[in-house]
């Protein structure tokens, strides 16, 4: 079973629809909590599950994206919500792709910020190999040491030490094979592109005008190969915009729902 973290002013035995919010790797849905106040506050369900092993989460060894996006079906099921607006950042992208093509009549619209469609090449492959090999020999720190420096602006290191201490302590948490796990689980996942195409529910696609790990350029690429899809970027942020630009991802996420009429 998930463990997660919710708010519900609707009461969740009456409300049909939630915002389900998919986390970055090797983060938690602790990093939505500046998303999950204001939703909530904003009178919506708001669903942010932990991915397998993160946070109590049950702990699998081996699991895919399509395991995971099963499972997230079942959690809403389990909360009787009948479909979601699904929101994923970076790694939570690439399990919202798998959940709508699994998913499609579960899925109200999509949010994805800061992602790829594409499936790893070779050669990133490689590099995520020696990543997992080298947590598997040190631990999480080495994973900290690793994806803390992209996902930030430069200003933030300097101007906000508390916002990069709170993702440390956040990585620091996760036992190395649970990180381990989540990234064979990117490595191996499905390229997502040919799907695009076939998306026909709203989609809104977000990006830090500053991310360097998924460039502006990468999600507006997606955006442009989705109909109807909407793009926008928010300034000063990074590869994790939503705990940097939190007031200006908000306002974002809500124009996109109150635009698709979900409530």
């Amino acid at each position: 079973m998930l463990t997660f973290i919710s708010a519900d002013p609707a009461n969740s035995s009456t409300a049909k629809h939630a915002v389900l919010f998919l986390h970055a790797f090797p983060l938690s849905a602790a990093m939505w909590q500046p998303q999950i106040d204001a939703l909530s506050k904003a009178g919506f369900t708001v669903v942010a599950p932990n991915a397998f092993g993160i946070d109590g989460s049950l702990e699998k060894e081996s699991w895919s994206f399509t395991d995971y996006a099963h499972e997230l079906s079942k959690l809403l099921d389990s909360l009787k919500i009948e479909n979601a607006t699904v929101v994923g950042l970076s790694m939570g992208g690439y399990q919202a792709f798998e959940f709508y093509r699994l998913y499609p009549e579960k899925t109200a619209s999509l949010v994805l910020s800061d992602t790829r469609a594409e499936a790893d090449a070779p050669e990133a492959r490689s590099t995520r190999e020696e990543f997992i090999q080298a947590v598997n020999s040190i631990g999480a720190e080495e994973a900290i040491r690793r994806m803390v420096p992209n996902y930030f602006t430069a200003a933030t290191f300097t101007t906000r030490p508390e916002l990069v201490a709170q993702v440390e302590d956040i990585i620091r948490k996760q036992p190395a094979k649970v990180i381990t796990a989540a990234m064979r689980a990117i490595m191996m996942r499905t390229d997502a592109s040919p799907l695009l195409s076939t998306i026909h529910c709203p989609v809104l696609v977000l990006a830090g005008d500053d991310d360097k790990a998924t460039p502006p350029e990468t999600n507006k690429s997606i955006s442009s190969r989705i109909p109807g899809a909407q793009f926008q970027l928010l300034a000063g942020a990074g590869h994790i915009s939503n705990m940097e630009q939190p007031e200006e991802f908000n306002r974002a996420l809500l124009n996109h729902i109150e635009k698709v009429r979900i409530k």
